[in-house]
């Protein structure tokens, strides 16, 4: 299967699962909110979100040959583009996504949601998806690693040294 169907079947699948028809259907029968700062923020974490994802799946597909599927993960180790910032923007993407549901809807469910979905990423990335890097790419992804945080790009948040 090419490599292009095999991304976009993935990310109907799964991402679209976690991030659009999982809040669609706990938002159903609400209506979008009324207040433009609610609404704006929805706007730009959805439209971010997707960015952040669709420029990660490029990436994925384009340098590291494979997908986001941890069974035809990519061959190379991916480190350019935002992956030079964070070790999972792709989950970052994602996680935007959700909160842009919460709050074009302004649900308090949908906010529990999102945050059962960082909980659980957080567990597989921690539990499954490191020590596969590290068992697939070795020192490479150790070294990696150490330069470019989990989750938050060290720019922002530590003081130069």
């Amino acid at each position: 299967m090419p490599l292009l169907l095999k991304n976009l079947l993935f990310t109907l699948l799964v991402p679209g699962t976690v991030a659009v028809y999982v809040p669609l259907l706990i938002a159903r029968g609400r209506s979008v909110t009324s207040q433009p700062p609610l609404l704006a923020a929805a706007v730009a974490l959805i439209g971010l979100g997707a960015g952040i994802y669709a420029w990660c799946l490029w990436d994925f597909a384009s340098f590291g040959r494979g997908t986001p599927l941890p069974l035809d993960a990519p061959k190379k180790l991916v480190v350019r583009g935002l992956y030079r910032f964070t070790r999972n923007p792709m989950y970052i993407g994602v996680l935007s996504v959700v909160l842009g549901w919460t709050a074009l809807f302004a649900t308090g469910a949908l906010l529990i949601y999102a945050a059962v979905v960082a909980i659980v990423v957080h567990t597989f990335v921690v539990r499954y998806e490191e020590p596969k890097l590290r068992a697939l790419f070795g020192t490479e992804y150790d070294a990696y690693a150490a330069q470019v945080d989990r989750w938050l790009p060290r720019q922002i948040w530590q003081k130069p040294a």
